[in-house]
């Protein structure tokens, strides 16, 4: 596998990309998780040490869905994170990438970074976000008011 993940048309959940603190989540911790829908992708992902966690089945006929969480930090190399729709590209910084969490993402292309961890004898891989082009849905007045 490549040093970085490229996942088209990713189906993100889990999002906190404003960093709220929450049940799951420290305040200050932006982050949010990508379901996985390549089998091959997540048996490799798997076997270099990400950590690949699974969703449980709604209903009796819905297979465990993988998926991967995905820490979004600005202190060292600040992602990328451009909000795309019909007429332009916007970069996202660290004050606007909150505005994600609840927006109508119609699609979504990610690149992560691994990061190799070790403490006390464990390790495994830390997803990072590098790089995000997020579509959101097309505002039907948009046009009608656009200056």
């Amino acid at each position: 596998m490549s040093r970085y993940v490229n996942i088209e048309n990713a189906r993100i959940i889990f999002r906190n990309f404003s960093g709220k603190e929450g049940q799951y989540n420290r305040a200050g911790d932006r982050s949010f998780s990508v379901v996985l829908t390549d089998p091959e992708l997540v048996d490799a992902l798997k076997s270099e040490g990400w950590n690949v966690k699974y969703l449980k089945p709604r209903d009796e006929d819905e297979q465990p869905a993988p998926y991967i969480q995905v820490s979004v930090k600005y202190e060292f190399a600040p992602p990328k994170v451009y909000l795309v729709t019909d007429k332009s590209k916007t970069l996202l910084d660290e004050e606007s990438v909150g505005e994600l969490d609840y927006m109508d993402i119609s699609s979504c292309d990610i690149v992560l970074s691994p990061y190799h961890w070790e403490v006390s004898g464990k390790s495994g891989i830390k997803a990072y976000l590098k790089t995000m082009y997020v579509n959101i849905e097309a505002d039907p007045f948009a046009d009608k008011y656009n200056d």
